[in-house]
């Protein structure tokens, strides 16, 4: 069996992407190619490695048997390359860091400039994804480190508390209920409602929260960004929930007033996430400390 490394990052890519013709974009080859490259896989294994489907392929439990061993040997490799540039010329490596909208949007440009202007040969690659898509996606060898809520299950991994990042409410500074000292959803259940996408993972825990009280949420409105949903909660379309720090940094300019949440599920943490910290890259093992070392502790 002769797989070399572009064979396995090319039959990552396909699992990863779903399609052939995507996979074979991003591997930087023809479509034609590509398949030739299955298909020698294939021929070599003596087993079909893909099903191929109207919209895309999916792999057999031989191929995706392959793309876990896959994944393990491009992993050592990248580890391999970070731990010898050092001794090189040029870029040490880049390190694949993920994080919910909270950690990407509020804390992680701050909490990495220091390491980037300490290690300027190594890149970073920051992505963000719901908390559970991060933790699947550490799981899966995606990314070397995450950052995600508390919420979500981190079982098998490394996961340790690195920021508070507490819900509040957010409301029009005219609103009758934004001079409260603090308020609970149930005070809110009777609002019109501003909001992520509807699939955002915020929006799914606030909409659960109103089920358990037995409330139906009215949404006006749903934006991308939460400098968005600020404005119009500032122009009092509706009343939003969101991180604390970002309201900190927005509610203001806006028009808006932050009011901390009283329910016990707003007091959420942000969790440093790693799989296996000692098979991390050099890098990512020095990212990784730096991080740790910009934890914040409960006030």
């Amino acid at each position: 069996m002769r797989f070399d490394l572009t064979d396995l990052q090319l039959f990552v890519h396909i699992l990863d992407c779903g399609t052939l013709t995507a996979a074979a974009t991003r591997s930087h080859m023809t479509l034609a190619s590509a398949s030739e490259r299955v298909r020698g896989m294939e021929a070599q294994l003596g087993c079909a490695l893909l099903t191929r489907q109207a919209r895309g392929v999916r792999p057999t439990a031989a191929g995706h048997t392959l793309g876990q061993h896959a994944r393990d040997v491009l992993a050592r490799m990248q580890r391999l390359r970070g731990d010898m540039a050092e001794y090189g010329a040029g870029l040490a490596g880049h390190v694949r860091l993920c994080g919910n909208t909270s950690a990407v949007g509020e804390h992680l440009p701050l909490a990495v400039a220091g390491f980037l202007r300490s290690h300027p040969r190594v890149a970073l690659d920051i992505q963000e994804h719901g908390s559970a898509e991060v933790l699947d996606r550490i799981r899966q060898g995606l990314c070397d480190i995450g950052v995600a809520s508390d919420a979500q299950d981190s079982s098998g991994l490394l996961a340790e508390p690195w920021r508070p990042d507490p819900l509040v409410a957010v409301l029009a500074r005219g609103h009758r209920l934004a001079r409260r000292a603090r308020l609970a959803l149930k005070d809110l259940l009777a609002e019109d409602w501003v909001g992520l996408p509807h699939d955002a993972a915020l929006q799914v825990l606030v909409r659960q929260q109103a089920a358990l009280l037995g409330g139906q949420l009215r949404w006006r409105a749903q934006l991308q960004h939460l400098d968005s949903l600020c404005q119009l909660v500032g122009q009092g379309v509706g009343v939003a929930v969101m991180p604390a720090a970002a309201a900190l940094r927005l509610a203001s300019a806006s028009g808006a007033r932050a009011v901390p949440l009283s329910d016990a599920w707003a007091s959420r943490r942000l969790l440093l996430c790693t799989a296996l910290p000692e098979r991390l890259p050099a890098h990512a093992r020095l990212l990784l400390e730096h991080l740790q070392g910009q934890a914040v502790a409960e006030p």
